[in-house]
């Protein structure tokens, strides 16, 4: 596929960023592979960690070691529903919901949206936990 190529619902680098050892041509995303990964680094990207965008991002690190309460189900919920709302206009969020165990302190941000594009429906599933050993 030509790099330069325009796709209908966007094209941008993969991150963490991949060159082809032989072409030296950086990793591409096109379409909905690409909007996935911009929704994975809006929601892991801190407000005031872009220089040019200060107010990009979501906070989620934040709350990592939060007690999971009633409080903080419905924070994350509105973080992730507010940040996605002003930060990735090529989608529509439809629901955020969070799954997971709470006596395992383990929890997943599921986020339903719609491309406005096309009017198909995806979903996206954020791990909010750390992983051990990483």
């Amino acid at each position: 596929m030509d790099p330069f190529e325009q796709t209908f619902l966007g094209r941008g680098w993969a991150f963490p960023p991949e060159f082809n050892p032989v072409s030296g041509q950086a990793k591409m995303l096109s379409n909905e592979e690409d909007i996935q990964s911009s929704l994975k680094i809006l929601l892991a990207t801190r407000v005031g960690e872009r220089i040019m965008q200060p107010s990009f991002g979501c906070n989620l690190d934040i709350m990592l070691f939060e007690p999971i309460s009633t409080t903080l189900k419905a924070r994350v919920k509105d973080l992730v529903f507010t940040a996605i709302y002003n930060y990735e206009p090529r989608i529509r969020p439809l629901s955020v919901s969070l799954i997971g165990k709470d006596e395992d302190g383990i929890v997943e941000v599921e986020v339903e949206y719609e491309v406005k594009a096309t009017n198909s429906r995806y979903n996206l599933v954020y791990p909010f936990y750390l992983n051990e050993g990483v």
